[in-house]
């Protein structure tokens, strides 16, 4: 694959998936979304709509509610939700070209080493650093940031010639404006985001508040550093070298650069879908037990949140 002749499929093309989907798209990228069918037909009608601050840009883009719409793609970007990679590996699979990258673009620490179960192509790992939202169908918000990190899951550097993958797709991305640096060690940049994660998301979807504000209560940041602090020892006993202060330090950036930014987590309560939340503080919780870690404050994190996934009882939900 050259970076000028990539063909790129966008699995899962929400907020997310729409958003980097179109950034190529822009740059000429061949581009096909594969997104729920409100958007869709929206994309289809009115083109891809970018929201970044007052500027509203129209992009052309292919889109399809079907998962065949990845066949003939070089680069496939997976953006579906964490809990369903599994099933969206393994619709995937049928469609894949024989020399297809696939990219997961995902929250959590798990997911490539779940779709390499699967698919026996290479497969590369990126942690996300954008806020974005869709505003409505077929349009999403840019509200902060929008770079990646992009590197080569343990599990799978030995697979056809993965090193070199991730060059070249990085080298898309950077084409295309989006910053994309490599990791050497692509895991712990994985976990210092779910360290991130498990700071902001669940606080953010329970208190109902952005992410400057919620830096700013004393109280809250309290909270958010003990998530953090158990993160990073669960992280440690895994054999994830992170420091305590410099993933502290990460969180209270994320807040300065993304002060407007609410939650994926929040985002999905609000419109009743399920959660992630399984996958970040939930994932923490369970390896903590696992190694004999105790992390009260991400297993109340994680309870709360799948307590208000069941509905809000004052509404009658």
């Amino acid at each position: 694959m050259t970076p000028s002749k990539a063909r790129v499929a966008v699995m899962g093309a929400g907020a997310v998936g729409c958003y980097y989907g179109g950034l190529l798209a822009q740059a000429g990228v061949p581009v096909t979304l594969v997104a729920r069918a409100q958007h869709v037909a929206a994309i289809a009608r009115d083109g891809l709509v970018i929201v970044r601050a007052e500027r509203r840009e129209t992009v052309n883009v292919a889109a399809t509610a079907d998962v065949a719409g990845i066949a003939g793609a070089d680069v496939v970007l997976v953006c579906v939700k964490s809990p369903d990679t599994l099933a969206a590996a393994r619709d995937m699979k049928p469609h894949l070209s024989a020399d297809a990258t696939v990219v997961s673009l995902q929250n959590g620490v798990s997911n490539a080493d779940a779709i390499l179960g699967v698919v026996d192509h290479a497969v590369l790992a990126a942690a996300v650093w954008v806020g974005a939202c869709m505003e409505g169908p077929g349009v999403v918000r840019h509200t902060g940031r929008g770079d990646l990190v992009l590197g080569v899951p343990r599990a799978g550097a030995l697979r056809r010639d993965a090193r070199l993958r991730a060059a070249a797709v990085a080298t898309m991305f950077e084409s295309a404006g989006v910053a994309c640096p490599l990791a050497d060690d692509v895991e712990q940049v994985l976990w210092r985001k779910l360290a991130i994660n498990c700071a902001f998301n669940a606080v953010c979807a329970l208190g109902r508040s952005r992410y400057g504000r919620m830096a700013r209560d004393a109280g809250t940041r309290e909270v958010m550093a003990a998530a953090v602090r158990e993160t990073v020892a669960v992280a440690r006993a895994s054999g994830i070298a992170l420091d305590d202060d410099e993933t502290l330090a990460a969180v209270w950036r994320t807040a300065e650069a993304l002060p407007a930014q609410y939650s994926s987590t929040a985002q999905d309560i609000l419109r009743g879908r399920p959660t992630e939340i399984d996958m970040l503080n939930g994932h923490v919780a369970k390896r903590g037990e696992e190694l004999g870690i105790a992390t009260p404050v991400n297993r109340t994190l994680h309870a709360l949140v799948r307590l208000r996934e069941g509905g809000d009882d004052l509404s009658g939900g």
